[in-house]
C-alpha cells in the first residue's frame, strides 16, 4: 500500500482535506447525537412535525439536510445558526486525528497547497485551526453553503472552489475525506480520492465506492509526504 499510495501521491500538486474525520473529530466532546437532538428541538419549537426516524438521527448533519429538503427557509436557517453555534462549541474539545498536523505540515513543506474542504461551518473550521496553530497552513477554507445543505458534499461544488482558489487542475488535487460524500463528491469534481477510513467497516466500502486508495491511519499519508520532503 506504501508503494501505491507513494504513486498516487506524486502526481498530487494539492492536498485537500475534509475536516471532521482526517483533521480531528469535531464532536470528541460535544457528541454528535446530543447536537442532532438539540436541532430537533428547534424544529419542535418552531412548530414542525417530526417523523420517529427524524427524532432519532444521530447526525446533525442529516438534520439539517432534511430540514432543507422540507422547504421551509425560515426554519432551514434557524437550524442552520443553531448548528454553527453547536459546532464553533465543539471545537473547543474537538480531538485532533493523529497524524493529521503532520499531513499538512508535511503537504506545505513539499510545496503544495492545503485547503480543507467541509460540510462543517467554515467559521468552526478556521477556530480549530488558529487554536491549533494550523491557519498558517492552510488556505482556503470551504465550509457548508449557509443555510443550503444541498450544496454540501457529495456536492462537488465546494470541491471544486477549492480547486479553483489552490491554483491547479483537479487531476492534481487529492481529497482525503472519511466518508462516502466525500468519495462520490470528489469523483464528480474530476479530484483523486483517499479513503481514511478510521472504522475497519469503511475499509470495504470505500474501495467499492472508487476511491483511489484507502487508508486506515493518517500516518500513512505522513510518512509518503515527509518522505517526499526529504528527499527535495
Amino acid at each position: 500500500m506504501t508503494a501505491d499510495l507513494s504513486r498516487l501521491l506524486a502526481g498530487v500538486g494539492a492536498v485537500l482535506l475534509d475536516f471532521d474525520g482526517p483533521v480531528c473529530s469535531i464532536f470528541a466532546g460535544y457528541p454528535a447525537p446530543q447536537v442532532a437532538a438539540e436541532l430537533v428541538d428547534v424544529l419542535r419549537r418552531h412548530g414542525v412535525d417530526v417523523p420517529p426516524d427524524l427524532a432519532s438521527e444521530p447526525d446533525p448533519l442529516e438534520v439539517l439536510r432534511r430540514t432543507g429538503a422540507a422547504g421551509d427557509q425560515g426554519v432551514t436557517r434557524v437550524v442552520e445558526d443553531t448548528l454553527c453555534a453547536a459546532e464553533r462549541r465543539a471545537v473547543e474539545t474537538a480531538e485532533p486525528t493523529p497524524y493529521g498536523r503532520e499531513v499538512i505540515v508535511a503537504a506545505r513543506q513539499a510545496g503544495m497547497p492545503v485547503a480543507v474542504v467541509s460540510n462543517n461551518t467554515a467559521g468552526a473550521v478556521s477556530a480549530y485551526l488558529t487554536a491549533h496553530r494550523l491557519a498558517a497552513y492552510v488556505s482556503p477554507v470551504v465550509g457548508r453553503a449557509y443555510a443550503d445543505p444541498d450544496r454540501m458534499k457529495p456536492n462537488p461544488e465546494p470541491i471544486l472552489q477549492a480547486v479553483r482558489a489552490v491554483g491547479e487542475p483537479a487531476s492534481r488535487c487529492i481529497l482525503v475525506g472519511d466518508s462516502l460524500s466525500d468519495i462520490n463528491g470528489a469523483r464528480a469534481a474530476g479530484v483523486r480520492v483517499i479513503g481514511y477510513a478510521n472504522r475497519p467497516a469503511k475499509v470495504e466500502t470505500f474501495h467499492a465506492a472508487g476511491a483511489d486508495a484507502v487508508i486506515t491511519s493518517m500516518s500513512e499519508i505522513a510518512g509518503v509526504l515527509i518522505e517526499r520532503t526529504g528527499a527535495k
